[in-house]
């Protein structure tokens, strides 16, 4: 047969190779199939129908083991097709066509024909119907669409109305608006001729003002030239009386030089630390505010601190400092450098007093080469004595009551000067200070 089966003859021929297939020996199945055995029942007609198909159409054994199955699972099928009579009208064309095909008696391509024509028609009448159906959706939907239409032009004539309506309204809104913008430009140009004479006025004010501004800055020049005149007299005046009281005042001093010469005083003001009058023993406390509790030793906030009191006498360990600070330097070299750095915070501090204590040398007197900056003190233990011994004589020898700091490291120092009364402060604190 050189025409395709019809899908339903085809469909029902693999079903009937498949069930076949299943009721086969390993023997009996040919090598086309070996493939499709293996496939479940269920994937034998869907996933193996071109071999199946294949296999029956020109494999003549395996289309005889398939006409057996037929004969035996659909008998009233076979024997309608195999009879003269031919099979019953009710039978499924498809049914009986595919039979015909697996048997191949005579006629079965008329009998195959009949299922094509018969599926065609099946297919025509399939066509039709859902033509009808799509025409009677289509007529629906076009009446519901005429309906909306009506209903849409209904309510686009309502809207009309409507809109006409707004639009007298508007265009009587627009006349009123119209006058009322007549009234706000007449009023704006009336403004406008106001503001035109307000300038006009201020400038004459202006002009007016400006005269006067030149007139008042020409009496206030006069009144600055008058008063450098005043001043020039004032300052002649000043220097006359400033004259006049220098006068005075070295009168008063020959007459108090005249005074101390007759009673024998001493030339300059002598201070418990060049006398090192003995100590009454009393404690003090002056320096409490100088509190290093919680700062570290190289704080140089300390001594600014210490300088900051009035009338304070700051005591140095020279070489307690110098070692701590410069050891590696030659004594003398130690010493010149703290004088040196000690003299600016004397010229900045007028009302302390600042003594530095050096053990003794070989000399009795000061050696060679140290130079006291001025407002600095330059002192040296007794031979035989520490610089230690010297300090704690100073402490002593001071009032009551004056505030007294002693900078050193030496615990021993610090300890027996602070039951004196004094402040013991860090050596590395003078140290940070002079290097800041």
């Amino acid at each position: 047969m050189s025409e395709p089966l019809p899908a339903e003859v085809r469909s029902q021929v693999v079903a009937f190779a498949a069930d076949t297939l299943a009721g086969l020996e390993d023997a009996e199945v040919p090598s086309s199939l070996v493939a499709v055995r293996r496939f479940t029942p269920a994937r034998r007609p869907r996933q193996g129908a071109v071999p199946l198909a294949a296999a029956v159409e020109h494999d003549a054994l395996f289309r005889g083991r398939v006409a057996d199955w037929v004969r035996r699972t659909q008998p009233g099928l076979a024997e309608a097709v195999t009879s003269a009579d031919g099979p019953p009208a009710a039978a499924p064309p498809a049914a009986v066509a595919a039979v015909a095909f697996v048997l191949r008696q005579p006629g079965w391509e008329t009998l195959v024909a009949a299922a094509a024509d018969s599926s065609a028609q099946a297919a025509m009448s399939a066509r039709v119907d859902a033509a009808s159906r799509e025409v009677g959706r289509l007529t629906e939907a076009l009446a519901a669409v005429q309906e909306n239409g009506r209903a849409e032009r209904e309510q686009l004539r309502e809207q009309l109305a409507a809109s006409r309506g707004e639009l007298d309204d508007l265009r009587r809104r627009m006349r009123g608006a119209s006058e009322r913008v007549r009234r706000a430009e007449q009023s704006a140009q009336d403004e406008i001729a106001a503001a035109v004479a307000d300038r006009d006025a201020a400038r004459v004010a202006t002009r007016t003002a400006e005269a006067e501004t030149r007139r008042l800055r020409a009496r206030v020049g006069e009144l600055e030239t008058a008063l450098a005149a005043a001043r020039r007299e004032g300052r002649d005046a000043r220097s006359l009386d400033d004259a006049r009281l220098r006068v005075l005042l070295d009168t008063l001093m020959g007459a108090a030089n005249g005074v101390r010469r007759e009673l024998g005083l001493p030339s300059t003001v002598l201070r418990p630390a060049d006398l090192c009058a003995p100590a009454d023993g009393q404690p003090r406390d002056a320096l409490a505010a100088v509190g290093t509790s919680g700062r570290p030793d190289d704080d140089p906030t300390i001594i600014d601190v210490v300088l900051s009191i009035p009338g304070v006498h700051l005591i140095i360990d020279g070489y307690n400092v110098t070692k701590r600070g410069y050891g590696t330097l030659t004594l003398q070299a130690q010493r010149v450098r703290l004088l040196a750095g000690l003299g600016p915070l004397a010229g900045r501090a007028s009302d302390v007093e600042i003594t530095v204590v050096f053990d003794a040398t070989a000399v009795a007197s000061r050696p060679v080469g140290v130079t006291a900056p001025r407002g600095v003190r330059v002192l040296f233990s007794r031979l035989g004595e520490l610089a230690d011994e010297e300090i704690v004589r100073l402490v002593r020898a001071e009032p009551p009551g004056r505030p007294v700091a002693v900078v050193t490291s030496d615990r021993e120092v610090a300890e027996t000067c602070a039951a004196a009364g004094a402040r013991a402060v860090p050596s590395a604190a003078l140290l940070a200070r002079l290097e800041r």
